[in-house]
């Protein structure tokens, strides 16, 4: 999806948080019940601390599609920044978010770490395939590849899959798609989604995955968390 449509505007979300919302596609980048809640809950608790487990200070390759508005990039660096992690962290996203929303959306003012706001907005904003090295634990690239093309060239722990859902993006939900995620993770590694639909769940055990439905975040029932077996 082109998140450059003109009607893509920042909407506050129940927790108090901002997303960005188009009322021509009736899409929202995050639940309308907490942008900030969703993210943390779905990728942060039961992605990344569930890799890393009671690891003091572990180290974790992400790979996230979907970087959308970067908020789960940011919770993702606040985390490194408390001392808990270091991440290497790789994102793909064809359509980035333009840097007139990112300052409208201003997520760090949300998670009251307006310091990071400056370098934040430097790397959503940076030439797709630049690397930006380590900083406050948290290493970064961008890149415009397709999920329908990625292959990876070293094996991730984690990978949060937060693409517009199936009824908007079914071709981010294929077999195709969760086999190539598949080959993306190392052995244990792990996927974790906000969506719950049995087809979902269906085509990631087609593509090799352990899939487990997990309590979902604010105002959803489930969510899914696959693992690379």
């Amino acid at each position: 999806m082109n998140s450059t449509a003109p009607d893509f505007i920042p909407h506050r979300t129940a927790d108090g948080s901002l997303t960005l919302r188009s009322a021509t596609l009736d899409e929202h980048y995050h639940s309308v019940v907490g942008a900030v809640n969703e993210s943390t809950h779905v990728f942060i608790k039961n992605g990344l601390d569930a890799v890393l487990g009671d690891q003091a200070k572990g180290h974790a390759r992400i790979l996230e599609v979907g970087l959308g508005t970067g908020l789960n990039l940011l919770l993702t660096w606040i985390r490194c920044l408390e001392g808990k992690c270091t991440v290497d962290y790789t994102a793909l996203e064809p359509h980035p978010v333009s840097a007139t929303n990112l300052e409208a959306l201003d997520h760090c003012a949300d998670l009251a770490w307006p310091g990071l706001h400056a370098p934040f907005v430097e790397r959503m904003t940076t030439r797709h395939g630049e690397q930006w090295e380590e900083h406050g634990g948290l290493a970064f690239k961008v890149l415009p590849t397709r999920a329908q093309a990625f292959v990876a060239q070293a094996p991730f722990d984690v990978i949060y899959f937060d693409a517009f859902g199936p009824n908007t993006q079914p071709d981010m939900w294929t077999l195709d798609v969760f086999q190539r995620m598949h080959a993306a993770l190392r052995p244990g590694g792990m996927l974790v989604t906000y969506c719950a639909k049995g087809e979902v769940r269906r085509t990631m055990q087609a593509a090799g995955f352990s899939v487990e439905r997990l309590p979902g975040p604010p105002g959803k029932r489930e969510m899914l968390r696959a693992t690379s077996v």
